[in-house]
């Protein structure tokens, strides 16, 4: 992915204090964790009303800073207000708090069991680091936000320097709709500069942060969260290349649908997508794939790119790429200096010995294909990968059997396995996984897309023997606010609590 953070130097932005901001979120971070679920929910779902409402005036705007039409941004502004009314619903029904209630047991088998009530509150003030290639869905009002938000985290956003007239306009709409609302002050934030950033990661009062960018600049961020007196989770989205594995029966069965629907991903959004399927694994022979998917990128039209540097690095990866021993190009254009499809190809076996080089992200759409014999030599190949977002098999059912091996792997090396389908267009729902090993992202455990993305921003409390009217209002007997609880009364024992012994358990 882009380099929406780069480690700063001498011509980094101007110094913009942050201090003022956090505080102002450290402030409001108790009242906002402890407001009502359906408060959080009516705030959220006015942001969506508020933004629909500005609609052309925000995407004229994000047309003239990002290149991406506005067909496309009209899509990406639906998106980012379904997000966001999404996790009003989830915010609403208060599922998120999982309250867990276990009433005393004298009986218990480990010992007697006093009582507990455990439930998951915020974590409190987030950082949103801005990622290029969203200017909506994964910017100033997009999922972290909205996910940190309903989870009753106050979130700062650092812009991206890509779009930033449009990252100033949706702040003013963020803060106007949650005022409206009757969220505190201090709940929602702007700030911009790559030094403000930084001192924002810095600040004590910070919690956790978000990020959607490159790996150089997602690892310069995650050391800092890591190095920090007080260290805060960092979840990072560093980028992919999303392999795709092409079997022999569907490469010979379905050659013009494999390749119409392999050149339509590699060229979405000029490549720009961090599930942009960058490794085609196809057999050696005769079917004809790779020379059709070759005649469809030189077909395919040039498209502008978010911005010069991001243009440049697309051109310095793919030249990296193309000089690797046993690389050919299929498709490359006579202008270098084009930001235009390109085609690689080697065998698996170059491909092997060039290490680490061959699995690099590019940018932009470049594919590089790869060709082997036998599709259990790919097994050991696939393995050797670094994490990914996604992995995918265009394949036959008749095949099955075959593919049990190579399914395993390929979900070992990624958060989402897909079958007769192009991971470009992450779906805004409840089962979806957008993360995977590093380093596709720096945790694997969770998720940036979909409503389980709530989840980063929550920890556990239990409390033990704590009167009623101490406790939080998800874990009180009358339950006013209506939500989930699973309770555990007495006599009842878990399917994984072993034999009882004589002696109690001290853990």
């Amino acid at each position: 992915m882009d380099d929406s953070m780069n480690p700063p130097d001498a011509s980094a932005a101007a110094h913009n204090p942050v201090d003022g901001v956090l505080i102002a979120a450290a402030g409001t971070a108790h009242t906002w964790a402890r407001a009502a679920p359906a408060d959080r929910a009516r705030a959220l779902a006015a942001v969506a009303d508020t933004l629909e409402e500005a609609r052309p005036e925000l995407i004229a705007t994000a047309d003239r800073e990002s290149h991406l039409g506005t067909a496309r941004l009209n899509g990406e502004l639906t998106r980012t207000t379904f997000q966001l009314r999404l996790f009003a619903d989830q915010a609403r029904s208060g599922a998120y708090y999982d309250v867990r209630i276990d009433r005393a047991d004298p009986n218990w088998p480990t010992g007697p069991r006093p009582e507990l009530r455990r439930y998951r509150t915020a974590l409190g003030p987030v950082l949103v680091f801005a990622a290029s290639n969203f200017p909506f869905a994964f910017s100033v009002a997009g999922g972290d936000t909205a996910s940190a938000l309903a989870a009753g985290c106050p979130v700062v956003v650092k812009a991206h320097p890509g779009h930033p007239e449009l990252s100033r306009e949706t702040a003013a709409i963020v803060r106007r709709a949650l005022a409206g609302a009757g969220a505190p002050d201090g709940v929602f934030a702007l700030i911009e500069g790559e030094q403000a950033g930084l001192d924002a990661l810095r600040h004590p009062a910070l919690r956790a942060a978000a990020f959607t960018g490159s790996e150089r600049g997602g690892l310069f961020l995650a050391r800092i969260a890591a190095d920090r007196p007080e260290p805060i989770p960092f979840y990072g989205e560093l980028g992919s290349t999303n392999p795709v594995v092409v079997t022999e029966r569907a490469a010979y069965g379905r050659t013009q649908e494999i390749a119409s629907g392999y050149a339509a991903s590699l060229t979405l959004g000029a490549g720009q997508f961090c599930t942009n399927p960058g490794l085609l694994f196809v057999p050696a022979g005769e079917h004809g794939l790779v020379e059709r998917i070759a005649a469809l990128l030189r077909a395919a039209p040039t498209a502008p790119m978010l911005g010069n540097r991001i243009a440049e690095g697309y051109r310095t990866v793919a030249e990296q790429l193309s000089g690797l021993s046993g690389a050919r190009r299929l498709v490359w254009p006579a202008d270098d200096h084009q930001p235009a499809p390109r085609l690689l190809a080697m065998d698996v076996d170059a491909f092997v010995a060039a290490g680490s080089a061959a699995s690099a992200e590019c940018f932009g759409p470049l594919g590089l294909i790869v060709t082997y014999r036998q599709l259990a030599d790919l097994v050991p190949v696939l393995a050797a990968l670094p994490g990914q977002l996604t992995a995918s098999v265009q394949g036959e059912l008749a095949e099955s059997s075959e593919l049990g091996a190579l399914t395993a792997v390929l979900a070992d090396r990624s958060g989402r396995v897909l079958w007769n389908q192009w991971p470009t267009g992450v779906s805004v729902t409840h089962a979806m996984q957008h993360g995977g090993p590093f380093p596709a992202t720096t945790t694997p455990t969770t998720t940036s897309v979909g409503s389980a993305a709530i989840e980063r921003f929550l920890r556990p409390v239990a409390y033990q023997g704590v009167p009623q009217d101490l406790l939080p209002v998800p874990l009180r007997d009358d339950n006013p606010w209506n939500v989930p609880q699973q309770e555990q009364k007495q006599g009842v024992v878990d399917a994984f609590v072993a034999q009882p012994s004589n002696s109690a358990v001290a853990m």
